[in-house]
């Protein structure tokens, strides 16, 4: 057992103290091929319960205390989690962080776009994803609920993925307009930076806030829902997208988007993250309307970087879920994004390094099973 000594340098964890905490028993469980530049996947084990409802822990609870309340019955990591279901799994992955870290979880891209609501527990933190304070020890648990139709997962199933933090380090108004200086955010369709100013409208939080692509052409799908179907996530390119989503169309210069239905959209604008910053997706508030604009939400270092840092930016992939009726128009807000320092650099930025799921998506991308 061996205590890592982390950098006195605040903000977000890099992939090389990522590896040093698996290496020294801090991160029980995990294996080194789940590290990115700047996050960690956590996988699912074989044991899960169907469950009737989630209960937070308070502190000092453990989650498998918890499970009368939740009336779990145990189930089969063998069998599809069913349609509108609520299943809790035992993550193969516990923590025994050092006293100066804590951490937060995002669900994985792919699982956002199978329509998957996935949320991390963990013993005594009565927060969804959340790995606080500093210092945790225990065990972590993810619950999932798929929404449009049934998904099969196997043990070693990575759905979320953990991101370990020193301080916060999240931007000011001012850090965010001298990096857009440097081209933080590029024009949808134009070949230049997008400057402070430039932005639609600010909520004077230090976030960018997106609008939506609407555009002719292919700027987003609506899933068919069927609680019949099945999306096995080991089956990369596997099924034809027709019989699980439609192209949507736009109705005089319009998207419109039905209450309750599941869609996968794109942001306007291009992002490009520098090596030394992450980037996450953070939730819309009511101002915008009354819908959630993504799932997952975490972008590593060097999204739309270049493996050269001559790259130009790369859109989001949005999964919106609309809770009224909405008509979605070119230039409306969609979604916002956060910025924030790492402690170095990773040893190996998202653009520089292997053939990752969407690092050449361009407008709205299903998940890596479709063909």
């Amino acid at each position: 057992y061996t205590r890592v000594t982390m950098t006195n340098r605040l903000g977000a964890l890099p992939d090389t103290l990522l590896t040093k905490l698996i290496e020294g028993n801090n991160i029980i469980g995990a294996q080194v091929k789940h590290v990115s530049p700047a996050s960690l996947d956590l996988t699912v084990s074989d044991e899960i319960y169907k469950i009737r409802g989630l209960v937070l822990p308070k502190v000092g609870e453990s989650i498998r205390e918890l499970m009368p309340f939740m009336e779990g019955v145990k189930a089969s990591i063998d069998e599809p989690l069913q349609c509108d279901s609520l299943y809790l799994v035992k993550l193969n992955e516990s923590l025994d962080l050092p006293e100066q870290v804590y951490g937060y979880c995002n669900p994985k891209s792919s699982t956002g776009r199978l329509d998957m609501h996935v949320r991390v527990l963990a013993d005594g933190v009565p927060r969804y994803d959340s790995i606080t304070p500093k210092g945790y020890k225990g065990e972590l648990w993810v619950a999932i609920a798929p929404k449009s139709f049934g998904v099969q997962i196997h043990s070693g199933t990575p759905l979320t993925q953990l991101r370990l933090f020193t301080g916060d380090t999240r931007f000011s108004e001012l850090d965010l307009e001298l990096s857009m200086q440097d081209g933080l955010v590029w024009h949808p369709s134009d070949d230049k930076k997008m400057l402070y100013s430039d932005l639609v409208t600010n909520d004077q939080d230090g976030t960018v806030v997106l609008t939506a692509l609407v555009e002719e052409g292919m700027c987003g799908y609506e899933c068919i829902a069927d609680p019949a179907q099945v999306v096995d996530v080991a089956n990369i390119a596997h099924y034809d997208p027709i019989e699980f989503f439609k192209p949507l169309q736009i109705i005089d210069g319009a998207l419109r988007l039905e209450r309750d239905k599941f869609y996968i959209l794109s942001g306007a604008e291009r992002v490009k993250i520098p090596p030394n910053l992450a980037s996450e997706m953070v939730p819309m508030d009511e101002r915008s309307g009354d819908f959630r604009s993504h799932y997952a939400g975490f972008l590593d270092p060097g999204w739309g970087w270049g493996s050269d840092g001559q790259g130009k930016g790369r859109p989001f992939t949005l999964e919106v879920r609309p809770f009224e009726d909405l008509v979605v128009r070119s230039g409306q807000p969609i979604a916002k994004i956060r910025f924030e320092r790492l402690t170095a650099e990773p040893s190996e930025h998202y653009d520089s390094g292997g053939n990752h799921n969407y690092q050449s998506q361009s407008g709205p991308k299903l998940g890596k099973q479709f063909r």
